[in-house]
């Protein structure tokens, strides 16, 4: 009603005692989900884009941290299985944040939600050509990222090397890869979204 810029008012009722004589047909789970879902879907921020900003952030902060050196938190020492798992919630989040961007963009079209001003700037910043840009800048320097490391261990003669040592290079450098193409496969979805606009 609010979206649609309806008037909300209150109007005085008078409850009666229900005289059906049989049990509330609700359902406390199934109903309760169904609520639940529908603000959800009406909220991509809580759904999608503050969890993605966690979850970027933590990984992306601890994968940095534990490139240098190992970290040890109250007894536990975190190394590059760690590092493995941080990379992997930093691609996750990132993945949440530009489905909270398709999200978005998705429902002004649809006239869900209202036009966001900070939002069309971003949009108008980030174009196909600077997405793809970005997107495919990353992939490149994770691919030389596991050139360097494939060279290393062509040095080593194709055998056996120290995970402690080689995982270091090995897992930010995939996850620049997959992160990239992510963005650049992004930039020409949010496009299509757009195309109704740019008509």
């Amino acid at each position: 009603a609010a979206l649609a810029g309806w008037r909300i008012v209150e109007v005085p009722t008078t409850l009666s005692p229900d005289g059906r004589g049989r049990p509330s047909h609700l359902r406390s789970w199934r109903d309760g989900w169904r609520h639940l879902r529908f603000l959800l879907l009406f909220s991509p921020r809580w759904l999608f884009l503050f969890p993605g900003i966690a979850l970027l952030a933590v990984g992306t902060l601890l994968t940095t941290v534990l490139y240098f050196a190992p970290l040890r938190i109250a007894g536990a020492a975190l190394d590059v299985h760690t590092m493995l798992y941080a990379s992997a919630a930093a691609l996750l989040g990132l993945q949440l944040c530009l489905f909270a961007l398709f999200a978005r963009v998705s429902a002004q079209n649809a006239g869900l939600l209202p036009r966001n001003a900070a939002l069309e700037r971003l949009l108008t910043a980030v174009t196909l050509e600077r997405g793809l840009a970005l997107g495919l800048g990353a992939a490149l320097v994770g691919f030389l990222w596991s050139a360097v490391a494939f060279w290393h261990w062509r040095e080593a003669g194709f055998g056996a090397l120290d995970p402690r040592i080689v995982m270091r290079d090995t897992i930010p450098a995939a996850a620049l890869m997959v992160g990239g193409m992510e963005v650049s496969l992004a930039s020409f979805l949010l496009s299509v979204l757009r195309l109704n606009e740019e008509r």
